[in-house]
């Protein structure tokens, strides 16, 4: 199907592709399915591209590529209705809040987004009780990732 995007203007996205999210994103509880679309070449970041409201798109990453010792328990109480079964049927991703420069951008490690890849259902979870922010640093002075994966 033909879709209007935020940033690539009309794509084309198979049904296959959509995630959907059975209570919506925290503040854009409204929609309900939403697709990924790379934004670079290294595929390093997405947009989680709302199906329904062409404006709302949040770019996002792999959090483990930034952070290797990110971690948090996945658990039926938190995740809900994913049915998650396998390690390996589970993505997951960060909001990335992008400033200019670049190097000042933040990625929000309390809030991820977690994907069931073979259902294609998704939720945005909060951690409560974490030591895990909305905005830690992307980058370190260097531009480097802060713990990024050698």
């Amino acid at each position: 199907m033909k879709a209007e995007t935020k940033y690539f203007g009309e794509v084309e996205v198979a049904e296959d592709q959509f995630i959907h999210f059975h209570n919506g994103l925290p503040g854009f509880e409204h929609l309900r399915v939403f697709t990924l679309l790379p934004v670079d070449e290294q595929g390093l970041y997405f947009t989680l591209q709302s199906m329904e409201e062409a404006e709302v798109a949040l770019i996002v990453t792999n959090p483990y590529l930034f952070y290797s010792d990110y971690e948090f328990d996945i658990d039926e109480k938190s995740t809900g209705d994913l049915s998650l079964e396998q390690p390996e049927d589970v993505a997951v991703y960060s909001v990335v809040t992008v400033k200019e420069p670049f190097a000042r951008s933040t990625i929000n490690l309390q809030g991820p987004v977690v994907v069931n890849t073979t259902s294609s259902k998704g939720k945005q979870i909060i951690l409560n009780k974490t030591h895990y922010e909305t905005k830690h640093p992307l980058f370190n002075e260097k531009g480097g990732g802060v713990h990024a994966r050698p």
